[in-house]
């Protein structure tokens, strides 16, 4: 490892560790430059910090930008929380086939959270058309035995 390498991971490591302990400002700044260089850790944690005014102003774009290239990157929790926006409309346009997209990727990677979400969303039918089959299927990949 380079001690290029060697830095970015101290920053990284760093800044997950002030997020972790609610020190928002401190890991803005820790984080911010490593976001920008298109680290998807960093960039997770940045959208939620923009997304939810967390040692910043409140900034949508900026939210959905890190939320994106960081979901982009394969990140199971990003495709989530990218899956979310889109179903709840904030930091972008609410799209319920964008929604579905981003939670079965991270649902594919076995992210319960996004397994569980998509089975509600196929057993209520109001964000995709209702299909108790999918739900059943979903709702028995996150561990549940009934819906």
């Amino acid at each position: 490892m380079s001690s290029n390498d060697q830095q970015i991971e101290m920053e990284l490591g760093s800044g997950i560790a002030a997020f972790e302990a609610k020190h928002f400002a401190s890991a803005t700044k820790l984080l911010s430059g490593l976001a920008e260089q298109g680290n998807p850790e960093a960039q997770y944690r940045m959208a939620i910090m923009a997304q939810n005014g967390l040692g910043m102003v409140v900034n949508q774009l900026m939210a959905y930008k890190y939320m994106k290239g960081a979901a982009e990157s394969g990140m199971a929790l990003a495709q989530h929380g990218l899956g979310f926006m889109y179903m709840e409309g904030e930091c972008v346009d609410k799209n319920g086939p964008k929604a579905v997209e981003w939670f079965k990727k991270a649902a594919e990677q076995g992210l319960a959270g996004s397994q569980t979400t998509l089975a509600m969303m196929y057993e209520q039918g109001d964000v995709v058309e209702k299909d108790l089959d999918e739900a059943k299927r979903w709702y028995k990949a996150a561990g549940f035995d009934e819906m």
